[in-house]
């Protein structure tokens, strides 16, 4: 009887897990679906919401009237170098820095561990911070996008677990056959992470693609301009720079469906990375779990 009340207990209970999952696939995935909807929907019936799930009045004049901005192209240029290079330094700087952290026998282990973790509850400040890099001379430049957030504190910490999780049998091995420091980095240690050098740059890109508050801070040329600034002017200052073209009347009408087609084209590039990244992903977390 004891096993029979267990049996049914656990399966009311992934019963309720597979419900409120289901839940939060609809609460999480609806929105995406009638965001992408909308973009292909005729801008009459999005002006008067026949909307909802799937597309109305089937069209790709929303995406026409997006695609042929040379702006567009510009700033997702500048959005792609952003991302590629920027991510690059990032687990070049991550990697680097986790790796001594990771070693006990790094006499300023501690000192550096602490030093790092006290920047995760502590800052200069914004003003403070834009008086340096304007000093630096980095304003209206593009490596204000890269150098000022070349290392996340909390993926350090990340890497570093992952580091301390090599046995040290390896490392000593390695020294015995006569390698050094560099080559045991390069050859062993970050070979065996990979899992979690693979989600630190899901991270990493992620945070770059959306990044456009530094870019609003401290870049003023239109050159240099990241897509989410573009976007962000799209949604909320109602830009008209994409509405040149349209008729005075139905501009109220294309304007919404605009909105959607840029949100579609500015979000769907950085979902693609995942897919690529997705096997390593589950591995990763796990290796680079900070422990306590």
């Amino acid at each position: 009887m004891k096993r029979i009340k267990s049996i049914t207990s656990d399966s009311f209970f992934y019963l309720l897990v597979y419900i409120f999952a289901i839940i939060a696939l609809i609460i999480t995935l609806y929105p995406f679906l009638y965001i992408v909807a909308v973009s292909f929907s005729g801008s009459q019936a999005v002006y008067r919401g026949k909307v909802f799930l799937y597309p109305v009045d089937f069209t790709l004049e929303g995406y026409k009237q997006v695609l042929k901005q040379t702006g567009l192209w510009m700033a997702y240029s500048n959005t792609i170098f952003y991302v590629v290079v920027g991510t690059a330094f990032n687990l070049i700087a991550t990697s680097l820095a986790a790796f001594p952290l990771s070693r006990k026998d790094f006499t300023s282990r501690s000192f550096l561990n602490f030093f790092i973790a006290f920047t995760m509850y502590f800052s200069g400040g914004l003003i403070p911070t834009y008086l340096l890099i304007t000093q630096l001379g980095l304003y209206n430049s593009r490596w204000v996008m890269i150098i000022p957030s070349i290392v996340s504190t909390y993926n350090i910490m990340v890497c570093r677990s992952a580091f301390s999780a090599i046995p040290d049998e390896i490392m000593e091995s390695a020294k015995i056959d006569g390698a050094n420091d560099w080559q045991i980095f390069f050859s062993i240690a970050i070979r065996l992470i990979t899992p979690t050098l693979a989600v630190l740059t899901l991270y990493y890109a992620v945070g770059h693609w959306n990044n456009f508050f530094t870019a609003l801070l401290y870049l003023s040329k239109e050159t240099l301009m990241p897509v989410q600034v573009l976007l962000r002017r799209v949604l909320i200052q109602s830009s008209s720079e994409l509405l040149d073209d349209v008729a005075g009347d139905d501009k109220a009408a294309v304007s919404i469906q605009i909105r959607y087609v840029t949100i579609v084209i500015t979000t769907v590039p950085i979902l693609t990375i995942y897919p690529l990244l997705q096997r390593y992903f589950i591995e990763g977390v796990m290796l680079g779990a900070v422990k306590g």
